[in-house]
């Protein structure tokens, strides 16, 4: 895979990964419905509790890990697959940042050295995690948070809606052109528009949908273009009575390379098996995550 692939992949993962940084504590095992009837919330205001929320949380979340099953497709222009690449990750938490150590490749274990490497390289991600204050982003990657972005779009059509039987407030956002941006993925937040779903009890992030309304020009158009229809959907949903975690993501993109080559993936993230675990960093050697007694 070239590296102006590698670049693409991580940046269009990182637009819809960006959802994934804004989980909530829950109140109570569940929390109460709010009536149907009730007034609106201002939506600035809302998100500003779920970001709250996501301070709350930060510790809770460091002991809990997940199975990520990725799978990218690459396919032609008639909708053919032509090719087919699944990984499995561990996701595990370290001072409030997301670590994916990787376990299979194409539904086989990883050998004995490409576990070594893996190994190697999940602990160098690890250590900076640990050096990296919780809000602020680690070295090397291409994040922002939801509160971030919406900073940059024009919110409309506020509602309440009931999503997978529970009461949500739903928006739709679009990027403003004259919003200041830096950065790649703030960048291309104005050629974005969607719309989210905020779970209305527990303020969480259930579900979002977004799209790119234009072309969006990386390096200007030198290393690749995202196509204008490129779409990200993006959800999560309570686990264990206590957590909001990722469930599950998706991204269909149509993009051009290096002014030639056209990229067309389709990319499915399924997230499962949540267990509660203590997570050791080890600096020297290793870092993973290990069953551990919890209250």
């Amino acid at each position: 895979m070239s590296p102006q692939v590698v670049f693409l992949r991580r940046a269009l993962v990182a637009v819809y990964v960006l959802a994934a940084s804004v989980p909530a504590l829950l109140a109570g095992p569940l929390a109460a419905q709010q009536p149907s009837g009730a007034p609106l919330p201002e939506i600035r205001q809302l998100i500003e509790q779920v970001r709250e929320h996501q301070r709350q949380l930060d510790k809770v979340r460091e002991d809990y890990t997940y199975t990520s099953t990725q799978t990218t497709q690459d396919v032609d222009a008639n909708g053919q697959v032509k090719k087919t690449e699944t990984n499995e990750y561990e996701i595990f938490f370290v001072n409030s940042h997301s670590v994916g150590r990787m376990v299979k490749k194409d539904g086989k274990p990883l050998d004995e050295h490409e576990e070594k490497k893996e190994s190697e390289r999940v602990t160098k991600e690890a250590e900076k995690a640990a050096q990296t204050p919780p809000d602020q982003q680690v070295e090397g990657q291409q994040q922002v948070s939801i509160t971030q972005m919406l900073g940059l779009m024009e919110v409309r059509n506020p509602r309440r809606e009931v999503y997978r039987g529970r009461s949500a407030i739903v928006f739709d956002f679009a990027g403003r052109k004259d919003a200041k941006t830096h950065g790649v993925v703030e960048d291309a937040s104005k050629k974005l528009e969607g719309t989210l779903w905020i779970d209305e009890a527990d303020r969480q992030v259930a579900h979002m949908d977004v799209r790119f309304i234009d072309n969006f020009r990386v390096a200007g158009g030198l290393i690749a273009t995202i196509q204008k229809g490129s779409s990200f959907h993006f959800d999560q949903s309570p686990v264990n009575e206590e957590i909001w975690l990722p469930t599950g993501a998706e991204a269909s993109v149509d993009a051009r390379v290096l002014l030639v080559k056209g990229v067309r993936q389709h990319f499915t993230e399924r997230d499962s098996d949540f267990k509660r675990f203590h997570v050791e960093a080890q600096t020297g050697k290793d870092a993973k995550a290990v069953e551990g007694a919890k209250p």
